[in-house]
């Protein structure tokens, strides 16, 4: 089950809030002549209501910690990545009702971007950014087709990692934001797609292009576009099989 952290942080900083402020009003009832000291739990909320209202600002605004349980955006992000997401450049949202209060700027195509699935919303998926609002896309047998224009493939030698995926050819596809290097599963069939996106929507693929679950199946979809959380930026851990990847520490993502 997913935990709604937002929701918690604004439920802690109501909850200390209102138990400081409740301390101060019974302070000054019980002393007419000024305010008293302050009670253990009153001090404790003083405390921690700057903390948690710190940690839920940059948390809602600026940038949100996501863990990457899956391998459908190999070879560039790897299960047991953890990463920071950038939750300002795409507009400031009200926590918890995720409602735009200030558009900063718009998603590219190209993006690595976290957003909420449709189907479930206590659920973060990261994939990336294909089809714009009213894009036809097509995809057929790995190949992607905007409006009619295919994206560029420049093959780009063989995976050599483990994750079971040693061999997989690896391409560099071009978009017109620049360029990023995507998978293709050996032994699993191309999943082909096409139509159009509806307005206010958008089209997600993962770089694992054969082994991604993404806007091609009916499980995720074309995405709103108030379900978008952020664009992935950097890789700030990683942790697998019991150990650190230090070598993937403070990778950007592109």
């Amino acid at each position: 089950m997913s935990v709604d952290f937002s929701l918690i942080f604004v439920i802690a900083l109501a909850l200390t809030g209102a138990v400081a402020l409740f301390d101060v009003l019974l302070g000054r009832s019980r002393s007419p002549a000024g305010p008293s000291r302050p009670s253990w739990i009153g001090e404790q909320a003083r405390a921690l209501f700057p903390i948690i209202l710190i940690v839920l600002l940059v948390r809602s605004f600026v940038i949100e910690p996501f863990r990457i349980p899956s391998a459908s955006m190999m070879p560039g992000i790897e299960e047991g990545d953890f990463i920071f997401a950038n939750k300002f450049c795409y507009g400031l949202r009200l926590p918890v009702l995720n409602a735009k209060i200030l558009p900063v700027g718009e998603p590219r195509r190209g993006d690595v971007i976290v957003f909420r699935l449709p189907s479930d919303p206590s659920v973060d998926y990261i994939k990336r950014l294909v089809g714009l609002p009213g894009d036809r896309v097509l995809v057929r047998d790995n190949h992607v087709f905007i409006n009619g224009r295919p994206m560029p493939l420049t093959p780009d030698g063989n995976y050599g990692g483990d994750f079971g995926f040693t061999g997989a050819p690896l391409a560099i596809e071009h978009f017109e934001t620049g360029e990023h290097v995507v998978m293709f599963a050996l032994g699993r069939k191309p999943s082909d797609f096409e139509d159009v996106v509806p307005p206010g929507h958008y089209f997600f693929m993962g770089d694992n292009r054969n082994d991604s679950q993404d806007s091609r199946f009916d499980v995720v979809g074309f995405v709103p576009e108030a379900n978008i959380v952020g664009r992935a930026m950097r890789i700030w851990m990683n942790w697998r099989h019991g150990s650190v990847d230090w070598r993937r520490i403070g990778r950007k993502i592109s």
